[in-house]
């Protein structure tokens, strides 16, 4: 071994030493960009040493940029010094050309692509150990980093003025995406999530019993036909209206009716002690958002509302009950809540209740029915006819064949529906035939 030879092996020693640390630079970078901030803070609660250190340098990105690239231009120019040493010494001239392009190739994959591809993959597992070195690198590169820090931010300073208001808070469909691209983890209580966050999209006219459902007494009925509603109900809120439904009076809580029914009494309760029980009835406006109607039914201590439209009209109610249904899904045991409103057929088809509102069919079939409109599959199908059928018909909207089966009482009682696959758009969208 001549002495010539000597530096020679040291310097290439050095190239080696110089691409793992432009690695650790060019990979750190990645990984402390790529972190996952809110389970950063997550980690930062729980006192990872790692992640609380990764933390407090991301409090300040342009010091953390500051010292990765001071770093790694650093390391990147000596590898280039020492690269263009050795070309000169082993190929004279030549290995001047020759060497930056060596460099360049050698550098970009081990010392940029691979290093950046494995931080990106997991830049937890990376970012977490290389804060430790970042630390006193920033310590020691304090005056420069400085500097150049100072320099940078009176150039970007006219570029980034409009941005100072923005924050890294996840707005309600960021965090919904979140919950349905991130939330498998979660099992069952992922899509309780979701539903949680539809609740501002949905309103009491999607989940209302409509006015031609609602169970209420009359006050002018008969005592024995009060008592007959009131022991058939399924509900334990019933309205009371005296002379039509737009008139209601009160709100009876069955439990307390208890109390003037008793075997052994001569005369039958009157009319004005059912009144004197009920409380005064709790309206809210058509299209309340259900997250809204929520914190309403809290603050004034109520379970039942009337949903009336811009008239005053009773359009239908929605309960508490209602609402919570929406966030765990069907917990109820009534018996009207298991009337089945959708029927498979051997054919492929639905039998399906006129009056199912269109979100339940869509949650039940995994279907896209339209629910910006009408709210039930009756007023969609009248919606596209725009005239009642005077006799059963069949209709295609979309992707859905529809034939009505029953026809009275100004409604579509019921009809069978079949989804269809369809490469192209129907150009003939609700065409009927008799």
């Amino acid at each position: 071994m001549t002495e010539s030879e000597i530096p020679t092996w040291v310097m290439l020693l050095s190239i080696v030493v110089l691409m793992m640390m432009s690695a650790y630079f060019s990979g750190t970078e990645t990984a402390m960009m790529a972190l996952n901030r809110y389970r950063l803070r997550h980690l930062v609660k729980r006192r990872h040493r790692g992640a609380t250190k990764a933390d407090r340098m991301l409090a300040r990105p342009d010091r953390l940029l500051g010292v990765i690239l001071v770093g790694n231009n650093l390391v990147n120019f000596s590898a280039a010094t020492v690269a263009t040493i050795i070309g000169f010494t082993l190929f004279g001239e030549t290995g001047v050309l020759l060497a930056p392009w060596v460099l360049t190739f050698t550098f970009l994959i081990f010392a940029e692509v691979a290093p950046k591809t494995i931080a990106a993959e997991r830049p937890e597992n990376w970012a977490f150990k290389a804060v430790f070195g970042l630390e006193p690198l920033l310590k020691l590169f304090h005056p420069a980093v400085v500097a150049v820090n100072t320099f940078s931010n009176v150039l970007v300073r006219p570029f980034i003025r409009d941005s100072e208001g923005q924050s890294d808070q996840l707005s309600a469909e960021e965090l919904r995406t979140v919950v349905s691209e991130g939330g498998h983890s979660v099992g069952e209580r992922q899509a309780m999530l979701a539903r949680i966050l539809d609740l501002e999209s949905v309103s009491v006219n999607d989940i209302m019993v409509p006015r031609n459902e609602m169970v209420c007494i009359d006050i002018d009925d008969d005592i024995s036909d009060i008592l007959a509603v009131a022991s058939a109900s399924q509900h334990t809120l019933l309205p009371i209206f005296k002379d039509n439904i737009n008139n209601v009076i009160g709100i009876l809580h069955l439990r307390r009716m208890v109390r003037l029914v008793k075997p052994a009494q001569d005369e039958p309760f009157s009319r004005a002690d059912l009144l004197a029980l009920t409380r005064e009835p709790y309206f809210v406006p058509e299209g309340t958002a259900l997250h809204t109607q929520l914190l309403n039914f809290q603050k004034e201590k109520q379970r039942l509302a009337l949903v009336v439209d811009e008239y005053g009209d009773i359009q239908g109610l929605v309960t508490l009950e209602d609402i919570l249904e929406e966030i765990v899904g069907e917990f109820t045991s009534d018996f009207a809540a298991n009337i089945a409103e959708i029927s498979p057929q051997e054919d492929g088809t639905f039998l399906i209740d006129g009056l199912a509102v269109l979100r339940d069919i869509n949650r039940a079939l995994r279907w896209d029915l339209p629910t910006d409109g009408p709210k039930t599959l009756n007023g969609f199908v009248l919606e596209h006819l725009e005239t009642l059928p005077e006799a059963n018909l069949c209709l295609q909207v979309g992707d859905y064949q529809i034939e009505t089966l029953q026809i009275a009482d100004n409604v579509i009682k019921n009809m069978k529906v079949r989804r269809v696959a369809t490469s192209v758009d129907q150009e003939d969208e609700g065409e009927v035939t008799a």
